[in-house]
């Protein structure tokens, strides 16, 4: 049973000294461009935890709610149901979307299924899903994606596919893993951990690595590897 009142990211607002900066930036980026261009009327956030991406759909929709399989820590989830069993009827959104959910489903076809049946025709998808990170929220974290399965898996459930963004290349990708090493010993008690927690933290070098990645990825741009896709579909 998964815990009840979880923290949950409530923002999207980014601190170049932030561990997770550069991962964040190239998916906010991303959606702050696909979501005005794709989404419109009634939205589904599916596992829309703290609601931290509904401000971007302001200016294009009409009505946002969220569902995610339990309450979050703000209480900002309206609806509680699990991914693949939808609590809605079928065709009465225009827009659905979901966002670093679908690793955490065991069966993520079928919540591609559900996504597709509560979809108006002519409805709107647009879902984001890692292909290279570590292990989180566990035990429910069980796949990875790369574009070919997600093309194969939105094919599958008949869903013209409009889009397909990497969120940055391989220097975001290569950078960001590192970064994610280096403050994982900051969880170990000793005095490495302390002295890398100043080293990164208070000296800002994370905000130096941050900055260079970012540099790198948009001078060398090479999406051999990436951190996350961003995949729009249409129900035909």
């Amino acid at each position: 049973m998964r815990e009840q009142g979880l923290a949950r990211l409530s923002e999207t607002k980014l601190r170049k000294n932030d561990h997770d900066y550069i991962v964040m930036k190239f998916l906010v980026d991303d959606l702050a461009e696909v979501i005005p261009k794709y989404a419109f009327g009634s939205v589904l956030d599916i596992g829309c935890g703290n609601k931290p991406y509904e401000k971007l759909f302001s200016g294009s929709t009409a009505g946002y709610i969220g569902c995610d399989v339990v309450q979050s820590n703000q209480n900002k989830v309206d609806v509680i149901c699990e991914a693949v069993n939808l609590k809605f009827e079928d065709a009465v959104f225009d827009t659905v979307f979901s966002t670093q959910v679908i690793e955490h489903v065991e069966d993520p076809f079928t919540m591609l299924s559900e996504a597709y049946r509560v979809l108006k025709n002519d409805g709107i998808i647009i879902i984001s899903a890692p292909f290279c990170w570590q292990l989180h929220e566990q035990p429910y974290d069980f796949f990875r994606y790369s574009k070919y399965g997600l093309e194969a898996m939105f094919r599958r459930n008949k869903l013209e596919i409009l889009e397909l963004r990497p969120n940055g290349g391989k220097w975001a990708a290569i950078f960001q893993m590192n970064i994610n090493i280096i403050y994982s010993t900051f969880s170990k008690k000793t005095f490495l951990r302390r002295c890398v927690k100043f080293l990164f933290l208070h000296l800002k070098l994370t905000s130096l690595i941050n900055r260079l990645a970012c540099w790198l990825d948009k001078k060398f741009p090479d999406d051999l590897l990436t951190l996350n896709y961003v995949i729009v579909g249409k129900k035909m």
